[in-house]
């Protein structure tokens, strides 16, 4: 029943074992930065309900094997940066759900399969750093959803595709090939059909007449062309005031929609791989800096092919949920747009990144010290108070955790990512399908789908124990859970994060109260769950005090508590 096994970035070594492909529930297979070698198993293709795959920096060789088309639920294929050989299987092109494919860096040959231009959700493609030949295949000129390609450092030559991805590919993304032609600079223009050599018996009259009607289309030519530029100078006379008096284009979303839109398609260079900051279930983030050297945070929702409902409902319900609320804890929305194409969220952009990735940093998180963290857990405690109590109706987050709390430059916690709350209104039923980070989600309100203001207290509790030990802390409250909440000693100064000196004085007093709240929202029961409410006026006077909470919790032999104990 094994959902995700992530095994990305050891040292593993060896092949892939064969027995992965009896994982028949996986979704998600990451083997990614490793020292594998061998081949890819043929059995890899008997996951029919994979979707994400990631072999990249490995040693593997040998074929792409063909059963990988056997995947038809991969979104995510991506085998870079090893040293694969023989041509790509045509297979691969059964894989019309797929988003996202990454064979760089490998030693391809052959042409590129005609099945990869009729893949009807691909939206990135990177074949660059291989030795692939021929031309592109002309399937590719009704490739509606790609929106990025790399195919540099190959043999291909012939005309490239007329669509966006390749007629605004940059030209690094298509450079050092052995004669790719078209119109986009930096390629020479395609040769053009030569007519037939003029019989002899053309006369003279008519070479004179030919170069009469020559001269006047250049006359024509030239009019239309300096029309053009006088136009064109008065439009952009016209337009400049608009961009000086507007150093925020989203203060003329509403009107001026579509000049935002296409601004972040330039500045995102439609969507490039470099630009993106992040990926979620929902959608990727992507870091734009618009022409007014505004820096925002975009993000472009996947789409589906079952009909975009579930991503539309995800995008729909973080707009609302948004656009009511305001809280300095809570990432600032500038605007949306639902476009043909794309849909788009904008955010303000926190410079300090995911408290994940910090977490995550040995460089980072001794930088976190205990008074930034502790302001951090406030900040988000403070946030769900006003979220569950100030805003009607109620907003349940549903998906608290340190993927979705971002931090700026002064460390203050702002949460992020609205796709799967919830507005809790009094005469509706709140029960709906499961959503979530796992490790986070209280198990109780998972296994009922309830959805209520517990679910986001539990998760905090979980958060709040991640920020003081610098890690996720399952295996501490498997234990708690195991013990039924009757008794259990824990000496705190052991789960911390030991990557900081252990705090004293007023600091440890607040890390201890820190963790006794925590604790007390991983109650069992969800009704004994304090509110956030409570939890936020305990964490501002530092004496927590939850009648269901049953245990001792000390800090050691660190600091004088002042009889701050359980």
């Amino acid at each position: 029943m094994l959902g995700v096994l992530d095994l990305s970035s050891n040292h593993l070594v060896g092949k892939i074992p064969k027995d992965l492909g009896r994982l028949k529930s996986l979704l998600k297979l990451l083997l990614n930065n490793n020292q594998l070698s061998g081949n890819i198993p043929s059995e890899i293709g008997m996951l029919s309900y994979l979707t994400h795959f990631n072999l990249a920096v490995n040693n593997l060789s040998g074929l792409i094997a063909k059963e990988l088309g056997q995947c038809t639920k991969l979104l995510f294929l991506n085998l870079s940066r090893n040293i694969i050989h023989g041509s790509i299987p045509s297979d691969i092109g059964s894989l019309q759900s797929l988003q996202s494919l990454d064979f760089s860096h490998n030693l391809l040959v052959g042409e590129i399969p005609r099945q990869l231009g009729g893949m009807k959700q691909l939206e990135t493609m990177n074949l660059s750093h291989n030795n692939l030949s021929g031309s592109i295949p002309s399937t590719f000129d009704d490739s509606a959803s790609l929106t990025s390609i790399d195919i540099s450092y190959n043999e291909l030559e012939g005309p490239i595709p007329n669509i966006t991805a390749f007629s605004k590919a940059p030209i690094a993304a298509l450079k050092n090939n052995r004669g790719l032609c078209g119109n986009i600079a930096g390629l020479k223009a395609c040769p053009k059909m030569i007519p037939d050599p003029p019989s002899k018996r053309h006369n003279r009259f008519l070479v004179i007449i030919l170069i009469s009607l020559l001269g006047m289309l250049f006359f024509i030519f030239v009019i239309v062309g300096v029309s053009l530029l006088l136009c064109r100078k008065v439009k952009k006379t016209e337009d400049k005031p608009r961009e000086v008096h507007n150093d925020n284009l989203f203060a003329i979303w509403s009107y001026d929609g579509k000049m935002v839109y296409e601004n972040i398609i330039e500045a995102t260079e439609e969507f490039n791989s470099k630009y993106c900051i992040g990926v979620g279930g929902y959608g990727s983030v992507y870091k734009a800096e618009l022409q007014t050297s505004q820096v925002v945070a975009v993000e472009k929702f996947h789409p589906l092919p079952d009909g975009e409902i579930s991503n539309q409902k995800a995008f729909t319900s973080e707009i609302h949920a948004l656009t009511e609320i305001r809280h300095r804890n809570i990432v600032k929305l500038y605007g949306f747009c639902s476009h043909p194409k794309h849909s788009l969220l904008v955010y303000e952009f926190l410079e300090g990144g995911s408290l994940v990735k910090l977490l995550n940093s040995e460089e980072g998180a001794k930088t976190f010290d205990w008074i930034k963290r502790a302001n951090v857990v406030k900040g988000v405690a403070n946030a769900l108070y006003y979220m569950h109590h100030d805003c009607s109706p109620p907003i349940i987050h549903r998906d608290i955790s340190s993927k979705n709390i971002l931090l700026d430059l002064e460390y203050e916690a702002h949460i992020s990512d609205f796709g799967t709350a919830r507005l809790l209104k009094p005469d509706s039923s709140n029960w709906t399908s499961l959503a979530g980070t796992y490790g986070y989600m209280a198990p109780k309100l998972a296994y009922t789908m309830e959805i209520n203001e517990k679910c986001d207290d539990f998760s905090f509790g979980v958060l709040a124990l991640e920020i003081i030990m610098g890690k996720h802390p399952g295996d501490l409250i498997s234990s708690l859970l195991s013990s039924t909440f009757t008794t259990c000693d824990m000496l705190l100064k052991d789960v911390l994060d030991q990557r900081l000196s252990l705090p004293i004085n007023r600091v440890a007093r607040e890390v201890l109260s820190i963790a006794k709240i925590a604790i007390s929202c991983l109650h069992t029961i969800p009704q004994s769950h304090p509110t956030m409410q409570q939890v936020s006026q305990e964490l501002s006077t530092q004496k927590p005090h939850f009648p269901n909470t049953l245990f001792t919790i000390t800090l050691g032999e660190v600091v004088d508590l002042g009889g701050l104990t359980v």
